[in-house]
């Protein structure tokens, strides 16, 4: 199994723990304001046997809390139960990021206990996912990868990119019901670090919500959630 990149060390990607990060390439999702282009395509240009992830997560035990996996989508990724397998048995808590388009994948992951904290992107309302995937049964696929996440996860979050044209206050409030009763909802701000996958995306109009419309989507959401965030 080849990783597209390792991150050292990080303090925001796996809540309350320091981590290593490991990054997978290629996703089944389009979504036109995706900043890491390159993961997304597959053709990221770096490559990282993960026997050397392993020896660098070996080397720092007692130094790092934890293990984020992302990508890219993860569950795509051929490997990744073995991955998770060896990362576990080294001791380290494993946090998994995806887009919930693969529950069956997400199924054999929380029934091995091979996560501990998984963070489920919502992109739109389940309805309205045409601008990010092709996937004609994603509806399906969606519920089913909440539903499971929030029966049976050991700990999660879901989180939604907010950029317009995509995201208002209907459409988090479609979203917040969707998941209503959850553990934690993450509403994270929209900025354009690098070329997005779509490279007109936003030429014509700023695609950043303000954080005045950020505070409204939270009140909006709040009744719905155990905890809802700005991010």
């Amino acid at each position: 199994m080849l990783l597209a990149g390792l991150q050292k060390n990080s303090f925001i990607d796996f809540p309350g723990k320091i981590s290593c990060v490991l990054f997978v390439s290629g996703c089944n999702f389009i979504c036109p304001y995706c900043h890491n282009a390159e993961l997304a395509r597959g053709d990221y240009p770096l490559r990282i046997p993960a026997g050397e992830a392993i020896g660098f997560l070996t080397a720092r035990l007692g130094l790092l809390e934890g293990v984020t996996i992302t990508g890219g989508e993860p569950t795509l990724t051929g490997g990744l139960v073995d991955l998770c397998e060896t990362i576990k048995a080294l001791g380290y808590p494993v946090k998994l990021d995806t887009n919930g388009s693969r529950p069956e994948m997400l199924r054999r992951l929380i029934e091995k206990d091979l996560v501990d904290f998984v963070a489920m992107d919502i992109k739109a309302p389940l309805a309205a996912y045409a601008p990010f995937t092709r996937q004609a049964d994603i509806q399906v696929s969606l519920a089913e990868s909440i539903d499971l996440i929030m029966q049976a996860a050991p700990a999660y979050e879901f989180r939604t990119t907010c950029v317009a044209p995509f995201i208002d206050g209907e459409a988090i409030r479609s979203i917040a019901r969707a998941i209503e009763g959850a553990m934690a909802y993450t509403l994270q701000s929209f900025n354009r670090r690098a070329t997005c996958l779509d490279p007109e995306f936003g030429r014509g109009q700023d695609p950043t919500i303000p954080c005045e419309a950020m505070e409204h989507l939270k009140t909006i959401a709040d009744p719905f959630v155990n905890r809802c965030a700005i991010r």
